[in-house]
C-alpha cells in the first residue's frame, strides 16, 4: 500500500516567475488561499526595480478619480478596468497601511508611504511572504516549458525542471534590464506561439540634436513651469536638458505620441511654452515696455521672466531670434523643437508591448498553455509615471493569482468593498 499524502503535499505548488511586484502580489494571493507557493527569480534579491523607483520617493498610486485614473491606460483601459476595479488605488493603500506603511497624497495627487521609501515597505512585505511560507529563490532564470508542460530553470546547482500545479508569469518587460526584466522572455514566448507586440520604450526621454554650446552649458539644468504640446496633446510639468535631448515627466507623459509619431513620420514635433501660465499679448505688453538700448539677455530674464536655460533654449531653438515683441512673445510661448528619436529601452523608465490581450483569456490565462497566467509589465499596455504603473502591476498580479485559483478550483479572496481612491485611508 503506498503511504497517504502529506498535509503539505494536499495543498497544489504553484510557481511564480518574477519577484516583483505583480509578481510577489500574486504570491502573496496564492498562499494566502493556501498553495505552496516558489518564487523563482534570475537575480539574487526581489523586487530590485521598486528599490531604485523608491529612492526619490515611492510613488505607490494616485488619488485622482475613477475615470481619469482609467484613461492614464489608453487604448488598454477597458481590458484593466475590471482588474484595477477589483484591486483599485485603495486596496493598494490598505494593503500598504496594514504591513505598517500607511499612505499619504502629496500636493500632485500622488499616492507615497510615510516613510517616503521602498525599503521599509519591503522588507515587511517579505517578511508576510515567509510567514505565508512562499519560498523566494534568487539567481534561478527561467529557460522554457518542458516537454511535460512543466518548467526548466537554470540555477546555480545547474539545469533543473520544475512540476507545477499551475505558474504566474510575471517577467517584466525590457526596461532597465540590469535590475532583472530584460526582455528574455520573448524569444521563448515567440517559439511556443504566444502572441505578444514587440517590446518599446515607454516613459522615455525624447532624443533632440542641440548645439555643442548648448550641451557644455545647459546639460542637467532644469526647466521648470513649461507646458509641452505634441498633436493635440498638452501636458504641464517640468522637464530637464540632457546631453541627448530631454528628460523628465512632462516629456514621458508625451512619449507614447512622440514615440509612435517618429514610427511614423521619422521625426516629431514637440512645442514648448516657456511661460505657460501667462498669455502671449501680456508678454508681449511687457516685451514692449522695456528700455530702449536694454540688451535682449536682460529684456528676456526681466520682462520675459525666463530662467537661463529656458532663454538658452529659446536661441537655441530660434536663429534668428525675433526682435519685435509680438513675434517673440509667440515664439517664447511656442518654442519649437525636432524629436528624431526616444532614448533605447534601458535607458527607458517602462516599457510598451508584450503578450497580446487575444493571446489570454479573461482570468489572464495563456488560450493555448492551461495553467499559464500572465502578469505585470509584461502584458501589452503602457501608463505614464505617476503611480499607475505600479498600480497596474498590483492589479495584474492579483488579476492573475485569482484566476489561477480559479484553474485550481480554489476560492478567490473577498471582493473588496472599499470604494476606488481611498482617500479616507491614511
Amino acid at each position: 500500500m503506498s503511504a497517504a499524502p502529506s498535509a503539505e503535499a494536499a495543498y497544489p505548488a504553484v510557481t511564480v516567475i518574477g519577484a516583483g511586484p505583480a509578481g510577489l502580489i500574486a504570491a502573496e494571493t496564492l498562499a494566502r488561499a493556501g498553495c505552496r507557493v516558489s518564487v523563482h527569480d534570475r537575480m539574487a534579491s526581489p523586487a530590485r526595480k521598486l528599490l531604485i523607483a523608491g529612492r526619490g520617493g515611492l510613488n505607490l498610486t494616485h488619488s485622482e478619480p475613477r475615470e481619469r485614473f482609467l484613461a492614464r491606460y489608453g487604448a488598454a483601459a477597458d481590458w484593466l478596468a475590471p482588474m484595477l476595479d477589483a484591486f483599485p488605488p485603495a486596496r493598494l493603500r490598505a494593503w500598504a497601511a496594514e504591513l505598517g506603511e500607511p499612505t499619504f497624497i502629496g500636493s500632485s495627487g500622488r499616492v507615497f508611504p510615510r516613510s517616503f521609501k521602498a525599503s521599509p515597505l519591503l522588507r515587511a512585505w517579505l517578511r508576510r511572504l515567509d510567514g505565508l511560507g512562499v519560498r523566494l529563490l534568487p539567481r534561478q532564470r527561467w529557460l522554457c516549458w518542458t516537454e511535460e508542460d512543466g518548467l526548466r530553470f537554470d540555477t546555480p546547482e545547474g539545469v533543473v525542471d520544475v512540476a507545477s500545479a499551475a505558474t504566474i508569469f510575471a517577467l517584466g518587460g525590457a526596461s532597465w534590464p540590469r535590475l532583472g526584466s530584460d526582455g528574455g522572455w520573448v524569444r521563448i514566448f515567440n517559439e511556443a506561439g504566444v502572441m505578444s507586440a514587440p517590446l518599446r520604450p515607454a516613459n522615455s526621454g525624447a532624443r533632440i540634436a542641440w548645439s555643442p554650446s548648448f550641451i557644455e552649458r545647459f546639460a542637467g539644468e532644469p526647466l521648470k513651469r513649461i507646458a509641452l504640446t505634441t498633436g493635440e496633446r498638452t501636458v504641464r510639468g517640468e522637464a530637464m536638458v540632457d546631453p541627448s535631448g530631454l528628460e523628465g515627466g512632462a516629456v514621458y507623459a508625451l512619449s507614447a505620441l512622440l514615440r509612435e509619431a517618429v514610427a511614423r513620420e521619422g521625426a516629431a514635433l514637440l512645442s514648448v511654452d516657456l511661460r505657460p501660465d501667462v498669455t502671449a499679448e501680456f508678454l508681449a505688453a511687457r516685451l514692449g515696455a522695456s528700455r530702449k538700448g536694454e540688451s535682449t539677455a536682460n529684456r528676456l530674464r526681466k520682462a520675459a521672466g525666463l530662467t537661463p536655460v529656458a532663454a538658452g533654449l529659446l536661441r537655441e531653438a530660434s536663429t534668428p531670434l525675433p526682435t519685435e515683441p509680438e513675434r517673440l512673445a509667440e515664439r517664447i510661448k511656442a518654442v519649437p523643437l525636432e524629436v528624431t528619436g526616444m532614448a533605447p529601452l534601458e535607458r527607458a523608465i517602462s516599457s510598451a508591448g508584450g503578450v497580446l490581450r487575444e493571446a489570454l483569456d479573461d482570468r489572464l490565462m495563456l488560450r493555448d498553455r492551461s495553467g499559464s497566467f500572465i502578469a505585470g509589465e509584461i502584458l501589452d499596455w503602457e501608463a505614464p509615471t505617476g503611480g499607475y504603473l505600479l498600480q497596474a502591476c498590483f492589479a495584474t498580479g492579483f488579476a492573475a493569482a485569482c484566476g489561477a485559483l480559479a484553474h485550481l478550483g480554489l476560492p478567490a479572496p473577498p471582493p473588496w468593498a472599499g470604494g476606488w481612491a481611498g482617500n479616507d485611508v491614511e
